[in-house]
């Protein structure tokens, strides 16, 4: 009953500003979670954008570094991606994903997508020039 539900994209000119959702339902205990934004864009495979492990060491595609922070709110259930400054190339369905592991275990991300369980169903981000 694990659900993962995106929020938050959109249309935006270039150099606009987004925040991205991510509501984790179903008892999901995103503290103990490694968890991840990626992307994917028309005719292209995807890719991870930026995700962190569970003790919050981050990973951020360059191309999106200094533009893009990942966060979390524990006690809310969410995860967030924060996208500043975007580009045209920015445009993609924009996909969360967690994997929960246990107390007291961290729970690892290389943000290649294999590691993660849990995925939702994706947010339209459309960046205009």
């Amino acid at each position: 009953q694990v659900q993962l539900v995106e929020s938050g994209g959109g249309l935006v000119q270039s150099g606009g500003s987004l925040r991205l959702s991510c509501e984790a339902s179903g008892g999901f205990r995103l503290d103990y979670s490694a968890i991840g934004w990626f992307r994917q864009a028309p005719g292209k495979k995807r890719e991870g954008v930026s995700c962190a492990s569970s003790d919050d060491k981050i990973f951020v595609k360059e191309s999106v570094k200094g533009r893009f922070t990942i966060s979390r709110d524990n006690a809310k259930g969410t995860v967030y991606l924060h996208m500043d400054n975007l580009k045209p190339e920015d445009t993609a369905v924009y996909t969360c994903a967690a994997s929960m592991g246990s107390p007291n275990i961290i729970v690892s991300t290389t943000c290649t997508g294999t590691e993660f369980d849990h995925w939702g169903q994706g947010t339209q981000v459309t960046v205009s020039s």
